[in-house]
C-alpha cells in the first residue's frame, strides 16, 4: 500500500507537483487558457484533482463566462483571492477576495450586484469617482474589494445601495441629459 501524501505527482508541464503551489499554478494556467479561448473561439476540456495541505487551503477561485446578446465575444471574468504576481509570474493567494459582480444597464439607472458571503450592510464601503465604482467590505477574516468600470460617469449622490444575506445591490441613477 502506498502513502499518497508522499507520492510525487506529474504536472501537465512535465515537472513535479509537490503541493499547493502546483494547484495554484494549474488554476492560473486554466484562467489564461479560458481567456485565450474566449478571444479566438474553440473549446477546452481539462480535468484534475485538487487537494490541500490537511484542508488548510485558503484559496478561493472561480470564473464566469459572459456572452452579450449583441454578438460580442465571450468574456472570462475571474473572482476569488488567487492572482498572478506580475513580477514572478507565480499564482499567489491574497488576503482580499474579489467578489463575483454583475452589471445591468437599465434606462434610468445602472444596477451592480456583488456576491460577498459573510458580509452585512455595516461592513461595506461604496464609492464612485466619475465612472469608477469601488466596493470594499470586511468582516472578520472575510475581506472583499472590487473596482468596476461603469458605462458612464455617475455622481456619488446618485448612488444608493442595500445588502441582504451577503448580496450587495448598488443602484446608480443616471443623470438626465
Amino acid at each position: 500500500m502506498t502513502n499518497k501524501r508522499n507520492d510525487k505527482k506529474k504536472t501537465s508541464s512535465g515537472g513535479l507537483d509537490l503541493g499547493i503551489g502546483g494547484i495554484l499554478k494549474g488554476l492560473g494556467d486554466l484562467v489564461e487558457k479560458l481567456e485565450e479561448i474566449s478571444e479566438s473561439g474553440g473549446s477546452l476540456s481539462k480535468t484534475g484533482e485538487i487537494g490541500g495541505d490537511g484542508g488548510q487551503v485558503k484559496g478561493i477561485y472561480g470564473f464566469t463566462v459572459k456572452v452579450g446578446l449583441d454578438g460580442d465575444k465571450p468574456r472570462v471574468e475571474p473572482f476569488g483571492n488567487l492572482r498572478k504576481d506580475a513580477k514572478s509570474g507565480h499564482t499567489v493567494v491574497q488576503e482580499t477576495r474579489e467578489p463575483l459582480v454583475d452589471v445591468f444597464e437599465e434606462d434610468d439607472h445602472i444596477l451592480v450586484v456583488a456576491e460577498m458571503p459573510g458580509i452585512s450592510a455595516g461592513d461595506i464601503r461604496v464609492e464612485v469617482e466619475e465612472d469608477l465604482l469601488t466596493i470594499a467590505a470586511a468582516h472578520g477574516d472575510k475581506k472583499y474589494q472590487k473596482e468596476v468600470l461603469l458605462p458612464e460617469s455617475i455622481p456619488q449622490k446618485n448612488v444608493e445601495w442595500s445588502c441582504h444575506s451577503g448580496v450587495l445591490e448598488i443602484k446608480c441613477r443616471r443623470t438626465k441629459a
